[in-house]
């Protein structure tokens, strides 16, 4: 396959990501419980704006609508926004329930 045809790791990721707006309890060892917006998501993970103090590396572990309890991994920090990536990939099934519940509203 020629390089004109292959995409790159962040075309793939713009590409899979969702729009989304939804508060969630998170919590972590070294911060405890607080409050996170997620503002988008893919199957593999998500974004938050308002960063509590999370660092690279940091365990935080949420509870989703349809997915349950589930852990995430601090991959990037960038001034308020945060990426989070899932501790498995969420299944399509779930993860189509999951964006009509935490999705922007279109009314």
């Amino acid at each position: 396959m020629s390089q004109d045809t292959q995409s790159t790791d962040a075309e793939l990721r713009s590409k899979s990501r969702h729009r989304a707006s939804h508060i969630v309890i998170a919590e972590s060892r070294r911060l405890g419980d607080h409050s996170i917006h997620i503002v988008n998501v893919s199957a593999h993970g998500f974004m938050i704006d308002g960063n509590p103090g999370y660092e690279r590396g940091e365990r935080v572990e949420l509870r989703l609508p349809v997915i349950g309890r589930i852990e995430a991994l601090v991959t990037w920090t960038v001034e308020q926004r945060v990426g989070l990536q899932f501790e498995r990939v969420l299944r399509l099934p779930d993860f189509l329930a999951l964006l009509d519940m935490i999705g922007p509203k279109t009314r």
